[in-house]
């Protein structure tokens, strides 16, 4: 694969995109369902990356290879559906000649106002990378199938005044259909899962065995990084095995280092907060009381 670095081109509308891939153009300006089949721009004339100014929801019929999560690498032989939110960068593989598979495509004012409009942001998966595609079995993909089919089936009839209605109410049946499933593939994925939670414990492991700590304290975009995947994916894999998110995990191991600092040597409070990456150490005590029901000078005594 080639990892060349290309200036994304921008599209403000599907519309703009629809020309870019050689499509008719679409049924409605606000949303759009394509076949990658029936693209007619050749493909060494199609963007290598795309910056787009509304969501995308594909499902790829063939993701055949290596899928790499963290440092290592699973093979799939099944597609899987992948969630794009506005201004994110899509950048194809040099060696991705296969376009079979499907594209919904909506802009944020079709379903500005309805509620959808507001919980799509709770939805962590259109914050995932590529690599992070949800995969799915065959049961499921008859559910998901079956919903792009009910979008097509109303975006090629005649739009009336409820078209709009239920072509939302759709999208969201998919969305919370998505989200179910990828719950799922959190806890079956077990040895992709356990190897990551075994990865983050190694890093912050790390994190806290430096003496200082002046660049502060871990945060979980800094995690994330070191882990090779997202922090909203992050958070959703330790929430849904663990019920906590990566910054419960941060605080949690930071209490245990400051526990061992407290119990095992001769530092104060406030010289605990500093080598733990706190600027006041009066934030530090405050966490460590929320975390324990002691301050950490109460902590201390108790061994004393």
């Amino acid at each position: 694969m080639n990892n060349t670095n290309y200036v994304p081109q921008k599209f403000n509308s599907i519309s703009e995109l629809h020309k870019a891939l050689g499509f008719p153009k679409p049924l409605h300006p606000l949303v759009s369902l394509v076949n990658y089949a029936d693209i007619k721009t050749p493909s060494n004339e199609l963007p290598k990356a795309l910056l787009l100014n509304f969501y995308k929801i594909s499902y790829k019929k063939s993701l055949t290879g290596k899928i790499k999560y963290g440092q290592n690498y699973y093979d799939f032989d099944e597609g899987g559906l992948s969630f794009i939110s506005p201004n994110q960068v899509i950048q194809s593989a040099e060696d991705d000649k296969d376009y079979s598979g499907f594209t919904l495509l909506f802009h944020p004012d079709f379903i500005y106002n309805y509620p959808l409009g507001t919980k799509i942001k709770t939805f962590g998966f259109f914050s995932y990378s590529a690599n992070e595609a949800l995969f799915l079995s065959d049961k499921e993909k008859e559910t998901i199938f079956s919903v792009f089919e009910n979008i097509k089936d109303e975006l090629n009839n005649n739009m009336d005044d409820f078209s709009q209605d239920l072509v939302v109410s759709y999208i969201e049946v998919l969305l919370n259909y998505s989200n179910r499933f990828y719950k799922r593939q959190f806890i079956t994925r077990k040895m992709v899962t356990n190897d990551l939670l075994t990865r983050m414990e190694q890093v912050l492991n790390s994190y806290f065995q430096e003496k200082s700590l002046n660049k502060g304290l871990p945060e979980v975009e800094y995690l994330a990084g070191q882990l090779n995947v997202s922090p909203r994916y992050l958070s959703d894999m330790l929430r849904s095995l663990t019920g906590q998110n990566a910054q419960q995990h941060i605080h949690n191991k930071l209490i245990e280092k400051a526990k061992e600092y407290l119990t095992s040597s001769n530092l104060s409070v406030s010289e605990i907060a500093y080598v733990l990456g706190f600027e006041q150490s009066q934030s530090f005590s405050k966490l460590f009381k929320k975390k324990t029901n002691l301050t950490p000078t109460e902590f201390k005594n108790s061994f004393n």
